[in-house]
């Protein structure tokens, strides 16, 4: 990418090359430019051998690096990252390395934060995101006990409200999250049977819908019977024309947008504020919807809300 400065950008350098290509002499057309002859001719000599694609700027990275750190010792640092999940400055007396060498290797293989790994097998967690809303969509259910009238213990304390003595049952927030614009929807209710899991999912389809989402093509479910063996279900995603995918077992981190989303629904919901009924933390839900989808920053798109995304990608199915 050319700097703020630069004489030539792309455009310029194909105006050069016309210029000198009409016949016109090459020190006249460096003059005009403000450039020197010897820039004019480095930029013909590589139109010249590679057509339109000499004209774009290259990476400074030197073709070959000889004090690099050897693979050998990049593999004994990653493997010691991944299996003992040891810290830069604990690898380095191992290997003989500096700390700061430690730390560019592990940064180079995408190893530099213990956040990147799966605790326990210490594989680098793989992340992705659809190319376009719609195709495809997280849906989950985050169980969470009901809040008895007057307030639970959150606002009374355990000695007053212990566990034992729960009486309430519990709320199933279902949600539905859009991998591409992280555009969410959720509904609570008092169970979550496949006739429950199959209206929420026509509902959902109908939120998106309404945002400009008018195609889903896929569902991301976990293993839960509702979304392997209900009749209804699978009928709400023939309905959509929709396939229906599941996650592998004991792997929430597929799942993860919407597995993020039911934290940050718990966080700023669910236990925001003590609540005095659960009716009152029910009637919260579609405040924080709003806040979510159209004003709360998100960090994985830029810092904008999801209905920013949704809005640049309106009208793509019509």
């Amino acid at each position: 990418m050319s700097h703020r400065n630069a004489r030539l950008t792309v455009h310029g350098r194909r105006l050069l090359v016309e210029r000198v290509h009409s016949g016109r002499p090459v020190a006249h057309v460096a003059a005009e430019m403000g450039i020197s002859r010897a820039t004019a001719h480095k930029w013909l000599r590589r139109w010249r051998a590679e057509g339109e694609a000499g004209l774009h700027d290259r990476a400074s990275r030197p073709h070959t690096t000889p004090h690099r750190t050897s693979a050998t010792t990049e593999g004994l640092v990653c493997r010691l990252r991944q299996r003992r999940k040891l810290d830069p400055a604990r690898i380095g007396p191992i290997l003989g390395l500096p700390t700061s060498t430690v730390h560019r290797i592990l940064t180079r293989h995408g190893l530099n934060r213990l956040a990147f790994l799966d605790r326990p097998t210490g594989q680098p967690i793989r992340r992705y995101e659809r190319s376009r809303p719609g195709e495809l969509i997280h849906v989950d259910v985050k169980k969470l006990g009901r809040i008895p009238d007057g307030g639970g213990w959150r606002l009374h304390s355990r000695a007053e409200r212990p566990n034992r003595h729960r009486t309430t049952g519990f709320d199933y927030i279902h949600s539905a999250v859009d991998d591409h614009t992280r555009l969410a929807y959720s509904e609570v209710h008092r169970d979550e049977k496949g006739t429950t899991c199959a209206a929420f999912l026509q509902r959902a389809a109908a939120f998106f819908a309404r945002h400009g989402i008018t195609r889903i093509e896929r569902v991301l479910t976990d293993n839960a019977f509702a979304y392997r063996r209900s009749s209804a279900f699978l009928q709400a995603l023939a309905d959509l024309q929709a396939t229906g995918k599941r996650t592998r077992a004991y792997r929430p981190q597929t799942n993860g947008k919407v597995e993020r989303f039911n934290r940050t629904l718990l966080d700023e919901w669910a236990y925001l504020r003590p609540y005095t009924s659960n009716d009152e933390r029910t009637a919260a839900l579609s405040d924080f919807l709003h806040h979510y989808n159209h004003h709360r920053c998100h960090t994985a798109l830029g810092g904008h809300p999801p209905i920013s995304r949704v809005n640049n990608a309106s009208g793509q199915y019509s």
